[in-house]
């Protein structure tokens, strides 16, 4: 395409035909403050307003239809042989055109058009000497009003840095409440149209990048309003994308609940919510455009297990997801083994492995932590061999969960999967000595054992004949063992074990089982989804109880209980089941099964120091044990835990055990080639109300005398349909950023150290994002610096950026920045955090 040259502020610059001189400008580093534009929406100039919009359900009609919008009229320039200041967001570039975007005459004429911009926006704060410590809600100094305070975006909103780099007239008038609605009962975020400028930036994105055209805009007495174009935003056909959040330029908009240091993790929370990382948003929307494979390949970008996942994992993706707040969460986990099933995780082609690095590692464990673990430092070129006690491969994977909820053939072909990457494993090899291991030349040990001893529940009788607990029952039916139950089962404990142990049970022929629970229904940790498929199958759960005693009584088992209330919540924030004085009933089984949980059964031969729990003791970073080059993790160490945590045990493993080794200990591989979003979503009549895609199960009555799956799985025609319900959380975070007034941050340099002054004050270190790291005080700025500058501690790394004030009363100067961060982040800042 063909280039022009012009020359901005004696600067000559190069561009492409037919671009503004606001984006020269911008392509040149030069600023040139502007509110209505955005570097990824058209001109808002010229724009034809809508004749209706609804501000809280109620109708606002525009008083000039078919009026064009005028813009904010910020970046206005002067150019060469022109009388006028046209806007550069509209004024195309020519030939050899001089531009001046900073005299006295563009500089008062910003001034007066921020003016009419400000008399509808609240910005008393916006010109208070004491704004920096001040929190808008606080009470306020100078008594202003709370409705004339600046919003909740006080210190980081885009239009309080265009006005302090403009500058506020001093004749600006007061701000008069406009008495607009505030809606605070829509999902995901609030809309305040009292601090909304018409900017229509939220119209634009919403209209012209996402295709939805859920908002729209009105003229009234000339000033422009924006809103959504029916009562309600679902009427309105919003996706609730965030775009139009993402965009705005003050408070009008505002993501509920989110805290400005967490955003991508809250906003995007099926990622950050998965123990493994996994770019969930990514591999949802490859299953939506029919592109299946390439959605298996992003999830095993970061596990090894995909199909196991999609079968058994406890999806905390879930329970975050953003369309749970629309009505019910995407079926996260169902899509992940859909996309597995459908394109063979087995059989997809591996990457190259590293180089071989002529180091051995041992894995002593080969459950889903200790495979994972082998199955990247394997890829890094290391020698790894799984010593396994069992038979067979796969630990609790397969002797802890019942073949009906994980198939074998799909644990098999994982593990095939990762056999053929490079990891050797050993079955039938219980491992006794570290040091054996050493001497074997292993330079590196990762300890994977799990936790397969059952706890006892600690009642009289439980030794008696008929009573076993829930690891060694599953243990022994998925090892193939014949089991006899009896008729009468029952099953001590709320967890997912005793689930499956009941559930099992059943299969094993049991004409009545039941399970005994201390809580309610509401403490159960046991996932929703398995209570509701053992009630389905004929289990009984009786609640508020718990054993006293178990005695021997005409060849069955008498289980005298307890029933219980509850109390205050304990340690694990469920309440405490209080037993009820004089409530003992008694119930006849056969057979009773104790599912209150496991440990890890630690050989003392390892001479490991051992927490509560007999848990291996661990650098929780690094995973490293007290002995050199051994590691442990997954149930090991944190006790019993899920398959996806093990999995991300594991995965730490290997980053560490690589870095011990002397690699870098980076063990993810470049992220799959998927091409780029789409950013836009098009209309979609009826989005809001879509529900969840039912996961298709065997019939109870097919299922109980079998171990046949329960859980179908999605056909291609299902998982589409529930992956188009995706919010496409992460689209957001594809908008580009303005360009905000240049900055008067200084490098934390020895340089820039140096040149502090030595007197009274505070001062602040930012790290490459800009955020607080450190706050402090003295009575020398330099000196406070330069100890830090020189003190090599790790934190000290991050910084990038320093600011200071010089203030006689520093100490309570640093007491209010210090408060003001920690209302903001719930925590101190990272440096000042070292020091306690």
């Amino acid at each position: 395409m063909a280039t022009m040259k012009l020359t901005i502020n004696d600067i000559e610059v190069e561009v492409e035909e037919g671009k503004t001189v606001l984006e020269a400008a911008q392509s040149a580093g030069i600023y040139i403050p502007a509110l209505c534009a955005h570097p990824d929406l058209p001109p808002a100039i010229g724009m034809k307003a809508d004749s209706v919009i609804y501000l809280g359900g109620q109708a606002f009609e525009s008083s000039a239809p078919e009026a064009e919008f005028r813009g904010c009229q910020l970046c206005i320039v002067e150019v060469e042989g022109r009388d006028d200041l046209p806007a550069s967001c509209t004024l195309t570039v020519a030939e050899g055109m001089t531009i001046r975007t900073d005299t006295t005459r563009v500089r008062e004429q910003r001034r007066e058009n921020l003016k009419a911009i400000l008399v509808r926006h609240p910005h008393a704060c916006l010109t208070c000497s004491q704004r920096e410590g001040c929190s808008p809600f606080e009470s306020c100094p100078n008594s202003i009003p709370v409705l004339e305070r600046c919003c909740s975006k006080l210190g980081y909103c885009e239009l309080g840095a265009v006005a302090e780099y403009i500058g506020i007239k001093e004749d600006t008038p007061r701000y008069t409440p406009g008495d607009l609605p505030v809606k605070k009962d829509e999902p995901l975020f609030t809309q305040d149209y009292n601090l909304c400028i018409g900017c229509t930036r939220c119209v634009r994105v919403c209209r012209d990048v996402r295709g939805i055209g859920a908002l729209g805009f009105v003229v009234r007495d000339g000033t422009s309003i924006a809103g959504p174009i029916a009562p309600s935003l679902k009427e309105s056909g919003c996706k609730f994308c965030g775009a139009c959040v993402e965009v705005c330029p003050t408070g009008a908009l505002l993501d509920l609940d989110v805290k400005r240091a967490e955003r991508e993790a809250v906003l995007v929370p099926c990622t950050s919510a998965c123990p493994a990382g996994i770019d969930v948003p990514r591999y949802v929307r490859l299953i939506a455009e029919d592109k299946f494979p390439e959605a298996l390949a992003v999830v095993r970008e970061k596990v090894p297990f995909p199909l196991v996942l999609g079968c058994v994992c406890f999806h905390p993706c879930e329970s975050v997801c953003r369309r749970g707040q629309l009505n019910e969460p995407i079926a996260i986990a169902a899509l992940k083994r859909f996309a597995a099933e459908q394109a063979g995780a087995s059989r997809q082609a591996e990457a190259d492995k590293a180089h071989p690095t002529g180091k051995k590692v041992a894995i002593v464990g080969s459950g889903p932590a200790g495979l994972t673990a082998g199955y990247y430092l394997a890829k890094l070129g290391h020698s790894v061999t799984v010593f396994e006690a069992l038979p067979e491969a796969g630990g609790m994977m397969r002797v802890g969960i019942p073949e009906y909820r994980l198939p074998r053939e799909a644990l098999d072909s994982e593990i095939e999967s990762i056999v053929s990457s490079g990891v050797e494993i050993v079955t039938g090899s219980k491992v006794e000595s570290l040091d054996n291991l050493k001497e074997q030349g292993f330079n590196a040990i990762f300890l994977a054992t799990g936790a397969h001893r059952g706890i006892k529940m600690g009642v009289e009788g439980e030794d008696s004949p008929g009573v076993i607990d829930c690891i060694s029952f599953l243990r022994k039916i998925n090892m193939g063992e014949e089991v006899k139950v009896g008729d009468r089962v029952t099953v001590v404990g709320g967890g997912n074990a005793a689930i499956d142990a009941a559930r099992t049970a059943l299969r094993l022929g049991a004409g009545e089982v039941t399970i005994v629970y201390r809580r309610s229904r509401d403490e159960m940790p046991a996932s929703p989804e398995e209570i509701e498929g053992a009630l389905e199958e004929g289990i009984e759960i009786v609640f508020l109880a718990a054993p006293k005693k178990i005695s021997v009584n005409g060849g069955r088992l008498a289980m005298e209980c307890l029933r219980m209330e509850l109390g205050e919540p304990d340690a694990s924030g469920r309440k405490r089941p209080v037993p009820v004085e004089g409530s003992e009933f008694t119930m006849d089984f056969d057979t009773v099964i104790a599912a209150i949980g496991q440990t890890p059964e630690v050989p003392d031969s390892f001479e490991l120091d051992v927490v509560a729990g007999g848990r291996v003791k661990v650098n929780p970073e690094t995973l490293a044990t007290g002995i050199d080059g051994v590691f442990a993790g997954g149930d090991a160490s944190t006790g019993p835990a899920s398959v996806i945590e093990a999995i991300a045990a594991g995965r730490k493993a290997a980053a560490s055990i690589d870095k011990y080794l002397g690699g870098s200990g980076d063990i993810d591989k470049a992220p799959t080639e998927s091409g780029e979003a789409t950013p836009s979503l098009g209309r979609d009549e009826g989005f809001y109300d879509r529900q969840r895609v039912a996961m298709p199960c065997l019939p109870a009555e097919q299922r109980t005398g079998n171990f046949s799956t329960v859980e179908l799985g999605f056909d291609e025609k299902m998982a589409v349909e529930e992956a188009a319900r995706c919010l496409r959380c992460d689209l957001r975070f594809q908008l580009s950023a303005v360009m905000l007034p240049p900055s008067e941050w200084l490098g934390f340099t020895p340089d820039n150290v140096e040149a502090a002054p030595e007197t009274d004050g505070v001062f602040r270190l930012f790290d490459e994002q800009k955020e607080v790291i450190y706050i402090g005080s003295g009575t020398s700025i330099r000196e406070g610096l330069q100890e830090i500058l020189d003190s090599g501690d790790e934190w000290v790394e991050k910084a990038r950026y320093l600011h200071y004030e010089e203030t006689m009363m520093y100490t309570m100067r640093e007491s209010e920045l210090i408060q003001q961060f920690m209302q903001e982040h719930g925590r101190l800042p990272e440096g000042n955090d070292q020091l306690f």
